[in-house]
């Protein structure tokens, strides 16, 4: 490929996008399939699809290094000593147990969804109809109290639901972290703690699928691909710092629903571009 002043302006665009979406429960892949439609970079489809997915590093490491105390469980007190935190080891198994059925699924259904979902009216509905279930959630949860605030509180059982919908991202537009903060809030987890269990369980996910892709990409990087992908991962690594911010500190006072009204408008618009034949 050739690396010109476009193609970054381009990558540093995705990187922005990436770093927006992939925290927000409107999901990025979704995003970033729709933003290659009208904005596409010069590469070859096997780079692309690649990086669609390795991006998402950047946004990971932006989630590890802003709860490294909560996610390390090992803290050092001085030079000769330290402390093992067993109730950061027992969030860590839950988040191992909620991966199970996301990582069987994506073994085995992979490869067909990329060939036969990857689509705008796939996306656009997946936008809609869980836009359409964050505004129902949420009216729904103004007369219920949630049984779990505290993220040590959830049990093995709540994790392992949790990765039930975690499953139903793996379709485009639906959203990770969408999937798994509805499945939260369903089962009467706290807007803050399925939020926190979402960055946890993000962390072994994508380095998971990142390293899927990468190997079946072949690790063989021209020099301008190599570049491209790490200016997308730190752009979305900055971006994703100032949004983790802003969602902690706004689903403190407000709930998921304006989320819910921005994919729903979303989607019809893909629907609306589609039907025009823009797409």
């Amino acid at each position: 490929m050739e690396l010109n002043l476009i193609e970054i302006l381009k990558v540093i665009f995705l990187g922005i996008v990436e770093g927006i979406t992939e925290w927000l429960p409107i999901s990025s892949t979704g995003h970033m399939l729709i933003v290659d439609e009208f904005l596409q970079m010069n590469t070859s489809d096997a780079f692309k699809e690649m990086f669609f997915v390795v991006i998402q590093l950047g946004a990971i490491l932006a989630v590890v290094v802003m709860f490294w105390k909560k996610m390390f469980p090992f803290q050092f007190k001085d030079k000769k000593s330290s402390m093992i935190r067993k109730d950061i080891f027992s969030v860590w198994f839950k988040v191992v147990v909620a991966c199970i059925p996301g990582a069987l699924v994506t073994i085995l259904f992979d490869d067909f969804i990329e060939a036969h979902l990857h689509t705008p009216a796939v996306i656009a509905a997946t936008l809609i109809i869980y836009g359409a279930a964050f505004i129902f959630i949420e009216d729904w949860n103004k007369k219920r109290t949630p049984k779990t605030t505290r993220l040590s509180d959830l049990t093995y059982k709540t994790a392992f639901i949790i990765g039930l919908f975690q499953v139903l991202s793996i379709i485009p537009g639906t959203s990770r972290s969408g999937a798994t903060i509805i499945g939260a809030l369903l089962i009467g987890v706290s807007r803050v703690v399925a939020a926190e269990f979402t960055f946890f369980l993000a962390v072994p996910v994508m380095f998971g699928l990142s390293a899927i892709k990468m190997i079946k990409f072949g690790l063989s990087f021209t020099g301008a691909e190599l570049f491209i992908l790490i200016l997308g991962m730190a752009v979305a690594f900055i971006v994703s710092v100032f949004v983790i911010k802003f969602l902690m500190s706004y689903i403190k006072k407000h709930d998921f629903k304006i989320f819910g009204w921005y994919r729903i408008a979303l989607g019809i618009l893909i629907f609306g571009l589609a039907f025009a034949g823009i797409m």
